[in-house]
Formats: C-alpha cells, structure tokens, sequence
C-alpha cells in the first residue's frame, strides 16, 4: 500500500517539475507549455505522462498561469494526502507491533 503513496508523490514530483517549467518560461515567446497527466497502471501505482500541450500558433508563451496555480495547488494537496496516508500506515504498523511484543 506504502508503495502506491510513494510513487504518487514520485509522479507529482514530475507534475510540479514540469509545472514549475511552464510557470517559469510565461515570458518566453512562443513558448508550448507541456501538460502532465496522472493515471493509475495495474498495479495500483501511479505515473506521470508528459506530453506538450496544443500550439495555439500564438508569438508569445502559451503558458495559461490560471491552469498553473490552480495545478500548483492540486499537487500539493495530493502530495499531503499521501504524505499524511504513509506516516497513518505507519503509526498503524508500529501500533501492531507494540501489541504483538
């Protein structure tokens, strides 16, 4: 379960980087940002596709700070969920193993 945490807080770390990216090229002309996208595989974990986003054909950079922010916040609630989740599992365990000694 542990493992599911950890690797959504590995792919919103990629989220963020590319976040952090497109934030920091807004003036930039005829910058594309890139979008990232989570999705869970098989085996419950969690990755990170990165892909550019749609050319608008536009001279300057397309990259739309409202979609950002708004992104910004989304990874840091989803990285302090997992987070919270791990160090939960964790008291759990230790909880067991204090009855089980």
């Amino acid at each position: 379960m542990i493992s599911s945490n950890v690797s959504s807080i590995q792919a919103n770390q990629v989220f963020l980087n590319n976040n952090a990216n497109n934030i920091a090229n807004v003036n930039t002309d005829g910058f594309i940002p890139s979008d990232t996208y989570l999705s869970n595989n098989a085996n419950g974990n969690v990755s990170a596709d990165t892909r550019l986003a749609t050319d608008n054909g536009s001279q300057t950079s397309q990259t739309d700070l409202t979609k950002e922010i708004t992104d910004q916040i989304t990874i840091s609630r989803s990285v302090e969920a997992n987070v919270n989740t791990i160090k939960t599992q964790d008291e759990m365990f230790g909880s067991l193993l204090d009855i089980k000694v």
